[in-house]
């Protein structure tokens, strides 16, 4: 059985949005000044302060941008055309919601990486 695109895309950011580590996964991890570092405990303040950005529910923008995206296209696909435009236009709106909601809730967690290393006291470079 194949699914629809937007169902696979969803399923996608859920499974990144559910991992502590996206940032290594997606090669987005925070650059720092290692100069005069205790690597040691930049690792244990980065594991730190990764806990805090999965306060950031990724998985929850996403489906937020598919219902969103849905909506959209579907009005969209039906003032433009018939239902079957309709449906197609809500299966692409949903596919390009969840991928607009994964980027910005990904961009939230890498924003609160970088400020929670700053705040104690590291020179986040990226």
């Amino acid at each position: 059985m194949k699914l629809p695109v937007q169902v696979t895309v969803l399923s996608v950011a859920l499974s990144l949005g559910a991992c502590s580590s996206v940032e290594r996964m997606t090669g987005s991890e925070p650059i720092i000044d290692t100069k005069g570092i205790d690597m040691v405990m930049y690792e244990t303040d980065l594991a730190e302060c990764e806990a805090y950005a999965d306060e950031v529910q990724v998985g929850r923008k996403a489906a937020t941008g598919a219902v969103a995206g849905a909506v959209v296209g579907g009005v969209v696909g039906a003032i433009f055309g018939n239902s079957s435009t309709a449906q197609r236009g809500a299966g692409a709106g949903a596919a390009t919601g969840t991928l607009s909601g994964t980027g910005r809730g990904l961009e939230d967690r890498r924003r609160v990486i970088r400020n929670c290393l700053a705040g104690r006291g590291y020179r986040v470079l990226n």
